[in-house]
């Protein structure tokens, strides 16, 4: 597929996917979801770790195009979600290498959303989230009412909600909605190094965390225990496991293969 509202990277297992439409705030619109969907299951065969980040200083996503006229009428509301963005959003949820969001301005709405569907999120100090939902008599979508009450509980969550204030990533940080706010200087510097301390590991490993985490909201303890102990079993009789061990015996730095 040629990109026309992203773009995307590739480079030593880092691929960066950019959401690159400055103009509009890099808002969602039909044709940078499905953009978004290919590309992310592109680096998922391609690549050792995913970065998604936004173009331009003010913005990683300012949620819907609302100037995008085919999917503001309420009666395409509901396949809109159905058809555009829960693609986008498995694409993401599921890829089986590690996902970031290097969120480094406002994130907005269904932007905010996209953001929080990664494994980790990466803030700016100067970015800020808001569920700007009720100010248009909606309701959080694209994810929303999912990823809040697990990442922040649920007290904060009905108050985000609710309340459609902005959340800065300082609060973000310290709530538990997203893995850390890093000063602006220093914010991509840090999250290519964040990025690429995950290319050059244990990709496979990687991949069963996400799913043992993921499952622990299904499961009880004694389900969740015989979950750990296959997955486990399994990245025991790994290469990259040996060579683990190896290293640390040796003290040099593992050289993992990844899958």
């Amino acid at each position: 597929m040629q990109y026309t509202t992203i773009t995307l990277t590739i480079d030593n297992g880092l691929a960066v996917l950019t959401l690159n439409r400055p103009d509009v705030m890099n808002a969602l619109n039909t044709q940078m979801r499905a953009e978004i969907a290919d590309a992310v299951k592109a680096a998922g065969a391609k690549a050792r770790v995913l970065v998604i980040t936004g173009a331009g200083n003010r913005a990683f996503c300012s949620g819907q195009d609302l100037g995008d006229r085919t999917n503001v009428d309420s009666v395409n509301l509901e396949r809109t979600l159905r058809d555009e963005y829960e693609p986008m959003l498995r694409a993401i949820f599921d890829s089986p290498i590690p996902t970031i969001s290097a969120v480094n301005g406002a994130a907005a709405g269904a932007g905010a959303n996209l953001a929080l569907a990664a494994d980790v999120v990466i803030a700016s100090e100067n970015a800020v989230f808001m569920q700007a939902f009720s100010k248009i008599g909606l309701i959080p979508d694209a994810g929303g009412t999912y990823w809040l009450p697990r990442q922040m509980g649920f007290a904060k969550a009905m108050g985000a909600a609710l309340f459609a204030e902005k959340i800065t990533a300082r609060q973000a940080s310290d709530w538990g909605m997203i893995w850390e706010a890093i000063p602006e200087a220093e914010f991509a510097a840090h999250w290519r190094a964040r990025a690429e301390t995950l290319a050059v590991g244990p990709t496979a490993a990687y991949a069963r965390i996400k799913q043992a985490m993921r499952e622990t909201y299904d499961n009880d303890l004694n389900a969740q225990l015989k979950l750990e102990a296959r997955l486990q079993g399994e990245c025991g009789k790994s290469r990259d496991f040996k060579e683990g061990v190896l290293a640390f015996m040796e003290k040099r730095k593992p050289h993992f293969e990844g899958r």
